[in-house]
């Protein structure tokens, strides 16, 4: 197996496993990697920095604060572009919980929060440390929300004589798991290479009243997660997002709208440069009849309040697409969900459905996992197991590119 050409950034913090981690720096640099390592104050007692300089054949940083004269520049900051992939191997109990609340008080916490590269995390702990609910929380959400990747610690004896879960996986289990890491971001960086793709997210607001609006619960993750997993495939993306409490994703042309109207007109205007809608958004249906100019006074209330139907995107979009372009729907149900699907499939001409699900825990609204059913043109369903967004994000963008060489086929030019 070659990793020739690959950068790689070995992240070592304070654990007893660290005497694994120069085996595991060997064998990524007799695959051909270009190897450098970081290690925490707490590192260096497990390990001396100069056995990870002899099998890296690189200087090691430790502290960060570079000599006078060492490193003149950014030492963080250029140290976090450089890699195609990041591993904490050992990564303790202390060091997910500072990622997690975003502390950056050593060179390898403010690396990892400076980089918008792959981090892979090898974690190593006591059994009770793994098991315990504030790192399973951590943990969750350095991987589900933030996609951060895992190599589950193995089941074993403990250097305090404990058994369980929490050694750190072997180095020879370590590397076959970052070559297929990096293997597949390779394959996954050039799948939408040259496409536009716009992806739609969130909810819209219809206003009342300067204070007041209708809305849902949408979060906006999902959208926000086919953005990202967009983008890594190599696709020019464009997110016209509805309010929602996410951060804009580096690399991502962004359009904040407020209605529903506003969404459709953006995602008019940006339609006849584009080859995939995702349609993850939740546009409000309806929206008031008469909204007013001045905040309604209590004793002003009406005893109804008339609704009207909100513009229906997709249905525009239908009227104006081409064969060459690919659309896909998304659909929330709480009855009759594949039913219901299809029908709006089939109404809104949708060349995909992704059928979301309520019924089940962990799947719906503001979860970082969710639980989906795809529903074609053939009215083929394939229904996934519950997963992450993100995770669901990189499967859906898979079977976007292969629809879109089908509907190349079928109109290999735009007018």
């Amino acid at each position: 197996m070659t990793l020739a050409g690959r950068n790689i950034l070995v992240g070592l913090t304070g654990g007893i496993a660290c005497y694994k981690t120069p085996h595991l720096v060997r064998l990524l640099k007799k695959a051909g990697a270009d190897v450098r390592v970081m290690m925490t104050e707490s590192a260096t007692r497990f390990v001396a920095p100069l056995t990870l300089e002899s099998v890296a054949q690189q200087p090691v940083i430790t502290d960060m604060w570079p000599k006078p004269g060492e490193y003149v520049g950014t030492r963080h900051i250029d140290t976090a572009e450089w890699p195609d992939l990041i591993v904490i191997a050992p990564t303790t109990a202390n060091l997910m919980a500072k990622a997690a609340a975003g502390l950056c008080d050593d060179f390898v916490t403010t690396v990892i929060c400076a980089t918008s590269k792959p981090i892979v995390l090898a974690p190593a702990m006591n059994p009770e440390m793994w098991r315990h609910p504030v790192t399973q929380r951590n943990l969750r959400y350095l991987v589900d929300e933030l996609g951060w990747l895992l190599i589950d610690p193995d089941a074993g004896e403990m250097a305090c004589d404990s058994y369980g879960i929490g050694r750190m996986a072997e180095p020879e289990a370590m590397f076959d798991r970052l070559a297929d890491i990096l293997q597949q971001t390779h394959a996954q960086s050039d799948l939408l290479a040259g496409r536009h793709l716009i992806v739609t997210a969130g909810p819209t607001r219809e206003p009342v009243d300067p204070v007041r609006f209708i809305s849902n619960r949408s979060s906006g993750k999902m959208g926000y997660a086919l953005a990202e997993a967009a983008r890594d495939a190599g696709a020019r993306v464009t997110l016209i997002s509805g309010p929602t409490a996410l951060a804009s994703p580096p690399g991502v042309a962004m359009e904040n709208v407020e209605t529903t109207s506003e969404m459709r007109d953006a995602v008019m205007r940006q339609l006849s440069d584009a080859d995939v809608l995702l349609m993850a958004a939740a546009p409000a249906d309806f929206t008031p009849a008469h909204a007013v100019d001045t905040k309604m006074k209590k004793s002003e209330r009406p005893e109804t309040l008339p609704l009207s139907a909100a513009p229906d995107i997709l249905r525009s979009v239908a009227e104006t697409r081409t064969r060459a372009q690919v659309i896909v729907g998304f659909a929330l149900e709480t009855d009759e969900g594949v039913a219901n699907a299809r029908a709006k499939r089939a109404s809104k001409d949708l060349d995909m459905i992704v059928l979301n699900s309520l019924v089940d825990e962990g799947a719906g609204f503001d979860f970082a996992t969710n639980k989906v059913t795809l529903i074609d043109r053939s009215d083929q369903e394939e229904a996934w197991p519950m997963l992450s967004k993100r995770e669901v994000a990189k499967r859906l963008i898979k079977r976007v590119a292969t629809l879109l060489s089908t509907a190349a086929i079928n109109e290999p030019s735009r007018p």
